[in-house]
C-alpha cells in the first residue's frame, strides 16, 4: 500500500529566510518553488535522498499553514506517504476506521493528488496520502 515516505512538510514563515539553511548549509538541491492558490501557500521542494522536503509558506493569514504557525510555531506539519490508487487508499482507510479530512483526492503541489488523514485517528500525526500523477515516484 505505502510505497515510501514521499515528503515531509515543514511550515515556515518565509521561504527566503529558510531556504539558505537547506540549500547552503545542508547542500540539498532545490527542485522548485510554486504557489498553490487553493491551499494559500508557496512551497519549495528540496531533494533529500529518496525523500523530499516540502517547505510551506502561507500566502494568506487564512491558510491552514498560517493558522498552524500561529498555534504551534514553525516546524514539521505533515508526513506524506507515496501511494498508488489514492481513491482506493481513501476507501481502505475509511474501512479501517481512519477518519479522513479529504474524502476525495484534491490537487496538491507538483500536480500530485493528495488526501489528508485526520490526526485524531493517527496518534496526533497529520499524514498525507500522495499519488504522483503521470510519473512514477
Amino acid at each position: 500500500m505505502i510505497k515510501k515516505v514521499d515528503h515531509i512538510g515543514i511550515a515556515v514563515k518565509s521561504l527566503e529566510q529558510t531556504l539558505p539553511f537547506y540549500t547552503e548549509t545542508l547542500n540539498l538541491p532545490l527542485i522548485g518553488i510554486e504557489e498553490v492558490d487553493s491551499q494559500k501557500v508557496r512551497v519549495a521542494f528540496l531533494q533529500a535522498g529518496e525523500t523530499k522536503i516540502e517547505l510551506l509558506e502561507p500566502t494568506s493569514d487564512e491558510s491552514a499553514i498560517a493558522k498552524f504557525i500561529e498555534k504551534r510555531g514553525e516546524g514539521i506539519h505533515h508526513v506524506a506517504l507515496g501511494v498508488e490508487s489514492i481513491e482506493e487508499r481513501i476507501i481502505e482507510m475509511n474501512e479501517k476506521g481512519i477518519r479522513m479530512i479529504d474524502e476525495q483526492p484534491r490537487l496538491g503541489a507538483g500536480g500530485a493528488h493528495i488526501a489528508f488523514m485526520h490526526p485524531k485517528s493517527t496518534s496526533g500525526v497529520l499524514y498525507e496520502l500522495c499519488e504522483m500523477i503521470g510519473k512514477k515516484g
